[in-house]
């Protein structure tokens, strides 16, 4: 029997004894205010594995998700408006006209916090989402809330009178781990944008600066968005008198779900029980099959295939049209056939027998299909964990936010190489795509990293449903919680305890100096009187 097989084998024994949920199931509650496609569809994977398992499932997103029909599942949508919608789009387009400088990174980010900010709250004052926590139909037992600087939208569980656990797409960084009281110390913690490699020990000078410098920003902004995000929930729930603070709220998480997997993607990291580890949550264990012209392509590519996409946030259109000439005047000429992910199929880079264009592809089928060789990604952590998972190299074109630093960890890894955007040539595309597909190295290296990745005593999704069950059944689970969760800031850093060691060694101070000072006195006073003695 081979190893997947008895890996399957053990993931089906291992959910037969996993307790026995409820009966009749719960009903849980998911809040999805995000604008992303890629982000909820890590969200609907956790979602989906809650309903398989036979709890009833209320969904509320601010887009229209890819959903399979499921008789345990409710979806409610709270759309973005026009102008909402408007800017976000500009924001993206934005950040595809140039490279900015390091100041500019940290605007932008500035603004994209903002954006957020404004979408979300739009999102949680939407008449079908104030519905379910001013007028509720249902009795809920538990929310999940998407992450995505939204914490005051926790004020819907609190509102409700139930647990929240909170859904985040990527790795951990200082924003979510300050949610759960993650442990985060900037010398061997690295941040989002410090690539480091897994196998890697420490971090070495260089990357400590850049690592502490991004953490003081970091908390910077949080500090700031906080006070806004403080506004935001006193502007939706201030009015009710039996609400609790924001802060209040904010103690009020089970769990912290984040697409991550420390054990193989690493660097260890030092984290609290409430942060559960579900890393490739999305990706299905068996492929779903793929669409039949996109099966013929793929079935009769001899020479392999390559899946160029960049994600559901970032249209290919954004770009200026060098970018994308480069691209499909060194990818048509190709042996291999090439599946590229484009927008506007009325207006496609140009023809050729070799390529096949789509606006939606199946990226997780893709990527498991043997004929794929080669993926071209923006280094969404998402597209990343999907290809490690299948073993399959890739050439990364990172754009915004956390995707420069998956994409410094992809080659750092050795599964691939990267491609600076603002530079690119045909020659220098050339060059890269022909090496990462004519080195074994590449796909040797991330095959190797894929058994490491899938050996878990838990699958993602198991991991979903055991531990939502178990703050289900733990009415909160609130004991898994760190105690830095309820210390005010000075209780947190010891500053009392500073203050006092301070006073004591100060008074002990004083009176050495006062003992020292009477010592010194009666030596003066019995000089003189044993100079008298000796005269005598």
């Amino acid at each position: 029997m081979s190893r997947d097989k008895v890996q399957l084998a053990a993931c089906a024994i291992i959910l037969l004894v996993l307790p026995c949920r409820p009966i009749d199931g719960a009903n849980i509650l998911g809040l999805f205010s995000t604008f992303s496609p890629s982000h909820l569809v890590v969200h609907m994977a956790m979602m989906r594995a809650l309903a398989d398992r036979g709890h009833n499932v209320t969904i509320v997103s601010a887009i229209k998700p890819r959903l399979v029909p499921h008789e345990n599942i409710t979806l409610i949508l709270a759309p973005m408006s026009e102008a909402t919608l408007a800017e976000v789009n500009q924001f993206m387009e934005s950040s595809t006209k140039e490279k900015p400088s390091m100041n500019g990174i940290f605007y932008r980010m500035l603004i994209k916090a903002a954006v957020m900010l404004d979408c979300q709250y739009e999102f949680l004052l939407h008449p079908n989402v104030r519905a379910i926590y001013e007028r509720p139909q249902t009795k809920f037992d538990l929310l999940f809330l998407g992450f995505m600087f939204n914490d005051y939208q926790l004020g819907v569980a609190a509102k409700l009178g139930i647990p929240a656990v909170i859904s985040w797409v990527g790795v951990p960084f200082t924003f979510i781990d300050d949610e759960v009281g993650n442990i985060y110390d900037p010398a061997y913690v690295p941040n989002l944008k410090v690539g480091v490699a897994s196998s890697q020990r420490a971090m070495d000078f260089g990357q400590r600066l850049k690592n502490y410098c991004t953490w003081v920003f970091l908390k910077t902004i949080a500090f700031i968005l906080d006070r806004r995000m403080e506004n935001y929930y006193n502007g939706a729930f201030g009015a009710d008198l039996q609400m609790p603070s924001y802060w209040d709220a904010r103690r009020n998480i089970s769990l912290l779900f984040y697409n991550y997997h420390s054990h193989s993607e690493g660097p260890v990291r030092p984290t609290v029980p409430q942060s559960i580890e579900v890393g490739g949550v999305q990706i299905k264990e068996q492929p779903d099959p793929l669409p039949s012209e996109l099966a013929e392509f793929l079935d009769n590519a001899k020479a392999g295939a390559i899946f160029f996409s960049l994600g559901t946030n970032v249209k290919s259109g954004y770009f200026t049209p060098n970018v994308m000439e480069a691209f499909f005047k060194v990818l048509s000429s190709q042996p291999l056939r090439v599946i590229w992910k484009w927008d506007d199929l009325q207006h496609t880079p140009g023809n050729a027998s070799n390529i096949y264009y789509h606006n939606w592809l199946p990226q997780d089928d893709i990527l498991a299909h043997p004929n794929t060789k080669l993926f071209i990604t923006h280094a969404g952590k998402g597209g990343i964990a999907e290809a490690q998972y299948h073993g399959v190299p890739m050439v990364a074109m990172p754009i915004f936010g956390d995707q420069h630093g998956n994409a410094d960890n992809m080659v750092y890894a050795g599964f691939g190489l990267s491609v600076d955007w603002t530079t690119l040539t045909e020659a220098s595309l050339a060059q890269t795509l022909n090496e990462v597909l004519q080195n074994a190295s590449y796909r040797e290296r991330v095959r190797s990293f894929s058994a490491l990745y899938r050996d878990r005593p838990l699958t993602a999704r198991q991991s979903v449903v055991y531990w939502t069950e178990y703050v289900l059944r733990h009415k909160g689970a609130y004991h898994l919680q760190n105690p830095a969760l309820h210390l005010a800031f000075v209780a947190r850093h010891n500053l009392d305890v500073y203050a006092c060691l301070l006073i004591l060694l100060a008074v002990s101070l004083t009176l050495l100096k006062l003992l020292l000072r009477c010592i010194w006195q009666q030596l003066r006073t019995l000089a003189p009187s044993k100079d008298k003695v000796k005269r005598q």
